[in-house]
């Protein structure tokens, strides 16, 4: 039988070294390298549409201080997040990156309907009252899309991923913790107890706080692990110690092309 790669390196919002974040060109680009899937963002526009972008506002991405909550779907869709992309990165400027706009979830599922890349979507929740109609708009774009089976809902908002289950019971979910979880909590493991409370199948940390302890106890109770952002080729080789499930990336040839040199040596194969 064919040996799976290990770890899988999933594009972090798309392969947003060489692109604009979140976009479709990202994730094409994450396509073409061969990634075996992305992670993407999610948050509600004016309309109630989920539109893939990190952040609250257009400040960081477009130099636009208005809110995604305060814009439509197809206004979203209008933003030139490419020309500030390229100012920003003149290593990666590209002329068609100008104009490239926020997608929609249904726009960027489109793109992985044929193949078998694994999706994870993480929903952004910054109040309390966004939780449910988040959730519930979410689950109703991937309920009708061929990609559920290989999506991935996740949250720091751990309630939302028990909604998202509840909601859509055939989608698998993910907890997210980052360092500042770390003030709330005396032991790591603790982590493994809220995924497990709130109905996660898979935990997803920030790199740091992943050991060799963690890694094992979460393995013996069936939770596999991925870590983010690793950019740096050595993470694919402490996943592999470590028996992880993914990294994230926002460099995915770069990390898959140390892995595929890696398994030419007969190394990294699960």
């Amino acid at each position: 039988m064919p040996r799976t790669p290990s770890p899988l390196v999933i594009a972090h919002r798309g392969a947003s070294a060489c692109a604009p974040e979140n976009t479709l060109a990202a994730f094409r680009m994450a396509i073409d390298a061969g990634a075996d899937g992305v992670e993407l963002d999610v948050r509600l526009s004016k309309d109630g549409v989920p539109v893939v972008v990190h952040d609250r506002d257009l400040r960081r991405l477009a130099h636009d201080g208005r809110k995604v909550a305060d814009l439509t779907a197809i206004e979203l869709g209008g933003v030139d997040l490419g020309s500030a992309f390229n100012s920003a990165s003149p290593k990666h400027q590209r002329a068609e990156l100008v104009g490239l706009g926020v997608p929609t979830l249904i726009d960027v599922l489109e793109l992985f309907a044929a193949g078998k890349s694994v999706v994870h979507v993480e929903m952004k929740i910054d109040k309390k009252r966004e939780l449910r109609p988040l959730v519930n708009a979410v689950c109703g774009v991937i309920h009708d899309s061929p990609v559920l089976p290989r999506v991935v809902l996740s949250s720091f908002r751990l309630s939302a991923i028990a909604e998202a289950k509840y909601a859509l019971p055939a989608v698998r979910t993910s907890a997210l913790f980052a360092p500042s979880i770390m003030r709330f909590i005396k032991r790591r493991r603790h982590m493994i107890a809220l995924a497990r409370a709130f109905g996660a199948d898979e935990i997803s940390l920030y790199r740091s706080l992943v050991t060799t302890k963690f890694a094992k106890i979460a393995r013996e109770v069936g939770k596999p692990v991925n870590i983010w952002t690793c950019d740096n080729a050595k993470w694919i080789d402490r996943a592999q110690k470590l028996n992880l499930k993914a990294v994230m990336t926002n460099d995915p040839a770069k990390l898959l092309s140390y892995r595929f040199t890696k398994l030419d040596n007969g190394h990294l194969a699960g």
